[in-house]
Order: structure tokens, then C-alpha cells, then sequence
């Protein structure tokens, strides 16, 4: 059986068109055509990626993805009809891990699919070569487990935030280029789309940081890339 996929579109001869191909790539598909019915067919199923359209009727899918990133970490891959920056900040800052501008190759949408199916995959497998538990100042991360506290009290990351987090705490004297990141967190070639690496790390500092203009443990050497604070 192929990993399913929650398909939010009301275009349905959008939707029909993504079905036949996915479906001919081996992976189920369910289709939701508004961020309603999306909702429920979330709750009421499993899944292992959400393909989501932000301009849905009866629920508009900026509201659905932050609902669904206060109970899930699973990929969700917008897909956005502008092209706007504006739009892939805000559906990135609010939790999306990847998003692709239509039209689009439908090759290059599989290949996004895949590659989001793997890294969360393999951060729910637990992988580790590092100490268990890093402290460092006011945080602790439990590697095994997927979770880290700031003063005992627990934080909440995507799956993509979670993946930054690791890659700086456990290389914390080593600085990283936006390339470096981009390769390392989204396994992917890095085309100088600086925007997501961006978004997600103001968002992460946003939830880290006592203050975020000012951060301490995700710190910018301009010119270089970012590194972790020494304490």
C-alpha cells in the first residue's frame, strides 16, 4: 500500500488531474474540496502528507493549517496558485514545510512529496547518533524523544523547526550557509530561494528567543550564515 495524501483543492478539475497522477505514482489519494470537509477527513483518517491550496471556501487554508499544526506534525506541502512572496511567508510561518507555485511539473511535486514523506519519516524513527539530552543556557533537548523546554516548560516545533533546532545544537560550533541548511534540513539542491530558510528561522526564533530581534541561540554572522550562541 503507497502512503496516502489528503488532497485540499476546490478545483476539481485541478483535483482530478493531481489524483490520476499521484495514484499512477502509487500513492492514495482523498480529496477534500473545501477546508471544511478537509477537517473531517483529517480526523476521521490517516494520512501522510497534506497537499493544501490556500484559497479554500467555508474555511480559508491559512485557518486550516494553523488548526491542524496545533494537534499534528505531518508534512503539508501548499500548493499556491500566487506568486507572491507575501503568501509563501505566511503559509510557511504558519507551519507549512514546503510549498510549490502553480502550475508546476508534476514531476517536481512528486519529487517535493517524496522528499517531505522522508524527512518525517525519518524523524519519527528516532535517529540518533548524538547524546540524548543537550543542554545548552536555558534549553534542554531530548533527541530521542523530539522534544525540548526552555526553563522545564515544554515548546512546540513543526517537524521542519525540530529539524534546525537538532542541526544547530548538535553542531554548536559550526556555522552553516543558507545552502548548507537548505541541503542538510530539506535534502534537496538549494536554488537560492532564500524566503524559506527565512521564514523558518523567525518563526523558530519567535518560539525560542526571549527576544527574537536580539537572539542569543540562533545567531546571524552576516555574509556567513547562522550558527548556535556560545554560553
Amino acid at each position: 500500500m503507497g502512503h496516502v495524501i489528503l488532497l485540499v483543492e476546490d478545483d476539481k478539475s485541478i483535483s482530478e488531474m493531481l489524483v490520476n497522477y499521484l495514484e499512477i505514482e502509487g500513492f492514495q489519494v482523498v480529496c477534500a474540496y473545501d477546508g471544511e470537509e478537509a477537517q473531517q477527513k483529517f480526523r476521521a483518517g490517516s494520512f501522510d502528507l497534506i497537499l493544501l491550496d490556500l484559497m479554500l471556501p467555508k474555511l480559508n487554508g491559512m485557518d486550516f493549517l494553523k488548526q491542524i499544526r496545533e494537534e499534528s506534525s505531518i508534512p503539508i506541502l501548499i500548493l499556491s496558485a500566487k506568486d507572491g512572496e507575501i503568501d509563501k511567508a505566511l503559509g510557511l510561518g504558519f507551519g507549512a514545510d514546503d510549498y510549490i507555485t502553480k502550475p508546476f511539473s508534476m514531476i517536481e511535486l512528486v519529487a517535493r512529496i517524496h522528499a517531505s514523506i522522508r524527512r518525517a519519516t525519518k524523524y519519527s524513527g528516532h535517529e540518533n547518533n548524538y547524546s540524548n539530552i543537550i543542554r545548552v543556557h536555558e534549553i534542554t533537548l531530548d533527541i530521542e524523544n523530539m522534544l525540548i523546554e526552555k526553563n522545564g516548560k515544554r515548546i512546540k516545533l513543526t517537524v521542519k523547526e525540530w529539524e534546525l533546532v537538532k542541526l544547530f545544537f548538535t553542531n554548536p560550533k559550526r556555522v552553516f550557509t543558507k545552502e548548507q541548511i537548505y541541503e542538510k534540513v530539506w535534502q534537496d539542491v538549494y536554488y537560492g530561494d532564500e524566503n524559506i530558510i527565512n521564514v523558518h528561522m523567525r518563526r523558530l526564533r519567535e518560539k525560542i528567543e526571549d527576544d527574537p530581534s536580539k537572539p542569543i541561540y540562533l545567531k546571524t554572522l552576516w555574509g556567513m550564515g547562522y550558527r548556535l550562541g556560545e554560553f
